[in-house]
């Protein structure tokens, strides 16, 4: 419902539908929209839970004065997507407002949390690009379901045009829109996104240390990683492909079928990330045979509240490749 909500206000999306917020991200109506609709699905489906939910967006904004019209036109497309794929009745302004506010658990690595980032990828999704919707379940501060739902990417490798503007021209066409999803110990799996149910098509990374032929991801746009030292990076290790540049967690599934062999991010200096940005996308590319680890070898440590605190970046890739990439850093940038 998340995606069929996030596919319809992103071909019409205009202006006074998305804003900044004090970070200096965007945030569209449909990030809204999607974590109402998801935690709305969430509540119906575990009505005797103990339920909290750590996502990324609030209503404040809405709630104060000048947000009616926005909050207006949110409702009306989650009540358009309810009552299409649930048959459900319709929300008030009130309650859709509500469901949003359910999203502010600190998280924590005791009990079960959802987390969630209705659109991760923002940028990408108001450029027209790539985007994902995330959901995953901690447990004691582990992940054990992560399921991420990609409308713009196709069932076909991703190609550099698949990631650049003009990717969200082709949602509705043939083998376009990927679900992923994966249980801890259980395994990933991918599928067609609109076919309903569980993906099915298990997905299984080779292991090699040969650089010579792999293909690197990394964010889209450099504001959100340091291109230029992955690409030193990528030069010392012997690379030689050009990298491919996705938005958002669809880079995890992309990783865990094989489209390239090694996602790197290097967050600029006083960035942190957050949970909803890599739980569920860390999960599926680790079910599939891939190593996540921060620069300095640790893995992520999804328990620690709403933030992702780390050391210097991330790096993911089959366990051949990771070691030899954070023997390279070191040799590049040893931690101080």
């Amino acid at each position: 419902m998340a995606a069929v909500l996030s596919e319809k206000v992103q071909l019409q999306l205009k202006a006074g539908e998305f804003t900044d917020k004090a970070d200096a991200t965007p945030v569209t109506i449909a990030d809204y929209g999607a974590q109402a609709l998801v935690i709305w699905s969430l509540r119906r489906s575990l009505p005797d839970a103990t339920f909290s939910v750590v996502a990324e967006e609030d209503a404040g904004d809405l709630r104060e004065p000048g947000g009616e019209e926005m909050a207006a036109r949110i409702t009306e497309l989650v009540n358009a997507v309810l009552s299409v794929e649930a048959g459900a009745p319709a929300l008030s302004s009130e309650e859709v407002l509500d469901l949003i506010d359910l999203g502010d658990s600190a998280g924590g690595s005791q009990g079960r949390h959802w987390v969630l980032d209705p659109i991760d990828g923002t940028r990408g999704f108001v450029g027209m690009r790539q985007y994902a919707v995330c959901l995953a379940l901690l447990d004691a501060g582990q992940v054990v379901v992560g399921v991420l739902g990609c409308p713009n990417l196709p069932m076909e490798p991703i190609t550099d045009a698949d990631a650049a503007a003009g990717a969200a021209e082709r949602v509705g066409q043939a083998g376009v829109g990927a679900l992923f999803s994966a249980t801890l110990g259980g395994g990933a799996f991918v599928g067609p996104l609109k076919e309903g149910g569980q993906p099915l098509q298990r997905l299984a990374l080779e292991d090699s240390a040969d650089f010579g032929e792999a293909r690197f991801m990394e964010s889209y746009e450099s504001k959100q990683s340091d291109h230029s030292f992955a690409g030193r990076l990528a030069a010392v290790v012997g690379v030689t492909r050009p990298p491919l540049r996705v938005d958002s967690a669809a880079k995890y599934g992309a990783l865990a079928r094989g489209d390239a062999a090694m996602n790197l991010r290097f967050p600029h200096a006083g960035y942190r990330d957050k949970i909803w940005d890599h739980a569920a996308g860390a999960l599926i590319a680790a079910e599939a045979g891939a190593v996540i680890s921060d620069v300095g070898g640790k893995p992520l440590d999804f328990g620690n509240g709403r933030w992702l605190d780390m050391d210097r970046g991330i790096v993911t890739a089959p366990p051949a490749l990771h070691a030899a990439l954070l023997a390279a850093i070191q040799d590049l940038a040893p931690a101080s």
